[in-house]
């Protein structure tokens, strides 16, 4: 297949983000109208990661979004279920501790992470609950996690016209800096498709975490949900 359907079958995610790995970030950086680098700042403002922390990069793809944590001198664990995107990370920071794993089965011992966090990719994960899960059972109490994930704008016109921008002229533009632009219409019909912000925030506070709350990003087009794990949990 060359786009996966929206029952996001893991097997068929996974091979369409191996097909765009090469090009992965600079697409976004087009698609995004170069937004998608400022949303990384405040991901990384967010997690405020300090020296001698652990932190999981969940979804990390080629690691560009771990970058920032390790300026802060963290010790940072990229993980993603890509393999092609995996291997294009190898050859760009061959130092980076990149990991395989499955977001719903991760590969880490209880209570490890002082901070966990996912751009971009909880969308994309066949069981979101069991995630939010998973990445609970992995975060030390008190930890944090912050998502990072494409929502619903909160001024109507303008959402209308970015619901339209997302249908119409992603893919050509996709398709001008990448050479599989099904894989960027499956991304614009999931997002449309994602609950918007309160219903996140919802299943966070249903997996276990707490103090939940969320901050809109260019209008709600991008919002960043926040979490802490419990002290007794």
């Amino acid at each position: 297949m060359t786009r996966a359907s929206l029952d996001k079958q893991p097997h068929e995610v996974a091979a369409m983000f191996d097909d765009v790995a090469a090009k992965y970030d600079l697409t976004n950086d087009v698609i995004s109208l170069g937004q998608a680098r400022l949303w990384r700042k405040a991901v990384a403002q967010a997690v405020a990661a300090r020296p001698g922390q652990k932190v999981l990069d969940l979804a990390a793809g080629t690691g560009t979004s771990s970058l920032p944590f390790v300026a802060d001198g963290a010790y940072v664990v990229p993980c993603d279920f890509s393999l092609g995107m995996l291997r294009e990370g190898k050859k760009r920071n061959p130092w980076l501790p990149l990991t395989a794993g499955d977001a719903t089965k991760l590969p880490f011992a209880d209570d490890v992470f002082d901070a966990v966090t996912i751009s971009f990719g909880l969308r994309n994960v066949q069981e979101t609950d069991t995630a939010l899960r998973e990445l609970l059972r992995v975060t030390k109490p008190g930890g944090r996690v912050v998502i990072c994930e494409f929502s619903q704008p909160t001024w109507e016109p303008f959402r209308t016209v970015y619901t339209e921008y997302l249908m119409r002229a992603l893919p050509p533009i996709a398709r001008t800096v990448c050479s599989s632009p099904d894989a960027y219409v499956y991304l614009a019909e999931s997002i449309r498709e994602w609950p918007d912000q309160p219903a996140l925030a919802a299943r966070l506070q249903q997996a276990g975490w707490s103090k939940v709350a969320w901050r809109n990003l260019t209008g709600g087009v991008v919002a960043l949900h926040r979490g802490t794990k419990p002290l007794n949990a």
